[in-house]
């Protein structure tokens, strides 16, 4: 299934079913008055926050959406029958922006949000009846309904965000630690899309790894595909960093400590100023740094002479192989722990 994160759409609710003029006629009740009914109450459109839903790709040729019309009120004082909402299932994270402002956001499941109300139906004759005026000959038209065109902008809602330049190893990593399959291969951009990942740490302890298109520097301005997805990162209380070493393999005899630790750092901090430029919220998300590959001697090797410089910033920095299984469960509990003090701590603030 194709992966569409934001589309623009306009909702168009039921117009309300119009009142209706009738009189009422039955054998031996001369001037039997008034008995128009009322019409009924338009649709509404309705968005509902669905786990089941990934994707906006069902609107993205779906213009317009319009909820169901009110029928007439009828005589002998029958009521329209009310036109059904328009119920819309979206992905668990979506917002719903009109105006360059966000006027909706539906981040957790079963949440909804009605986007445009259904007309009001009309009243009919029987309801104008007065003392003075016993035979109205007039009834309501239906109301409108609400119209509204907004943008659906999908913000995946996971608790780790994996982040590196292309070919680091970000989707072996998801598909060793979760269940997630997404496409591996030995050539940059192999992921084209968000991948999620439910990673189970123990027995009903478990989080959301979102990984995405590996980032290259300038990825801010528009270059490379990650920056299309840096906003599904956005709402994660922990970010993972995968340093990728593994460049220097074939040299490594040549290659000395200082080059090396120069090498981790340049790479941490240009994926930092991505996401920071990108957004200064990124800069307020704690992290974590994970130099993979290391059954590889030059990542183990760069790993240990640049775990000084994290530490000093109080940054936990790990070495792990995905090929290889080392360090996973270490790095999954840290996350884990990592996740529920930022939650922790949001709630108390909260």
């Amino acid at each position: 299934m194709k992966f569409v994160d934001q589309v623009k759409l306009t909702a168009v609710a039921g117009s309300g079913g119009d009142g209706h003029i009738g009189w009422h006629r039955e054998k031996f009740i001369p001037m039997g008055g008034p008995d128009g009914g009322n019409g009924g109450d338009g649709g509404a459109v309705v968005f509902l926050a669905d786990p089941s839903v990934n994707t906006l790709v069902d609107y993205a040729h779906s213009p317009a959406l319009r909820g169901q019309k009110g029928e007439p009120g009828g005589s002998d004082n029958k009521s329209g029958k009310s036109g059904k909402d328009l119920i819309l299932k979206v992905p668990v994270g979506t917002q719903f922006i009109a105006r360059d402002t966000v006027v909706a956001d539906l981040d957790t499941p079963g949440s909804c949000w009605v986007a445009a109300r259904g007309g009001r139906g009309g009243r009919g004759n029987s309801t104008f009846k007065s003392a003075s005026n016993r035979a109205p000959h007039i009834a309501e038209r239906g109301q409108d309904g609400e119209s509204v065109t907004i943008t659906l902008s999908l913000k995946l809602v996971a608790d780790v965000g994996l982040v590196g330049f292309p070919n680091a190893g970000k989707s072996t990593l998801i598909s060793s630690v979760s269940a997630a399959k997404p496409e591996i291969a030995d050539y940059p951009f192999t992921t084209l899309t968000p991948n999620l990942g439910v990673v189970r740490v123990a027995e009903e302890k478990s989080f959301l790894l979102a990984d995405i298109p590996g980032l290259i520097p300038g990825a801010h301005l528009g270059k490379g595909l990650g920056h299309e997805f840096l906003k599904h990162l956005e709402r994660t209380a922990s970010l993972l960093f995968l340093i990728d070493c593994s460049s220097f393999a074939y040299v490594e005899p040549a290659v000395d400590d200082e080059t090396l630790r120069n090498f981790v750092l340049e790479q941490y901090q240009s994926l930092d100023f991505e996401l920071s430029a990108f957004s200064e919220h990124f800069s307020r998300i704690p992290r974590l740094v994970a130099v993979s590959k290391n059954d590889i001697p030059v990542c183990e090797k760069a790993f240990a002479v640049a775990k000084d410089w994290f530490a000093e910033r109080g940054i936990e920095i790990l070495s792990i192989s995905s090929h290889r299984q080392s360090g996973l469960n270490e790095l999954k509990d840290k996350l884990f722990r990592q996740i529920c003090e930022t939650k922790r701590a949001s709630h108390e603030q909260n």
